[in-house]
């Protein structure tokens, strides 16, 4: 289901995905099978999710950006993909940020660019990931740390 008031120019969806209000999905942009894709959210092309992604409200997926299936994306996540971000001034390609299998990121957080969050990890909410987090760990804080 795609609802009548949101922007969808891929056709690169599969079966099941629920794509909410006031969604923007760039052409390019792969998303999985049975996905949640809540209201008020953008995904750029080059973006790929995997399948059972749950997307929460106030999102913006960002060119470069990997989610393998059954991640959770708390609302109001940010994720970068440019480390000196300049205006009018681009890269040659952005930095990869991969969330692996059954990774959760908590509302708020925010995820630099280029780093790896391990399959099963906990990134809690507010948390300001500058690094790779280990698998099946939990981290918070600014910068985020483990603390499981």
């Amino acid at each position: 289901m795609i609802h009548e008031s949101s922007d969808v120019q891929t056709d690169q969806i599969g079966e099941g995905t629920t794509i909410w209000q006031y969604c923007v999905l760039l052409k390019g942009a792969r998303i999985g099978s049975n996905c949640n894709i809540c209201s008020h959210c953008l995904i750029e092309g080059n973006v790929s999710l995997g399948d059972r992604v749950t997307v929460k409200s106030g999102v913006q997926l960002w060119e470069g950006l990997r989610i393998a299936d059954e991640v959770f994306i708390g609302p109001n996540a940010t994720f970068t993909n440019d480390m000196y971000p300049r205006s009018k001034a681009y890269p040659d390609a952005f930095l990869e940020t991969v969330i692996e299998k059954g990774a959760s990121i908590g509302a708020g957080a925010v995820i630099l660019p280029g780093v790896v969050i391990g399959e099963g990890a906990m990134v809690g909410a507010g948390a300001v990931v500058t690094k790779d987090v280990p698998k099946n760990s939990l981290v918070v804080g600014n910068p985020a740390r483990v603390v499981r």
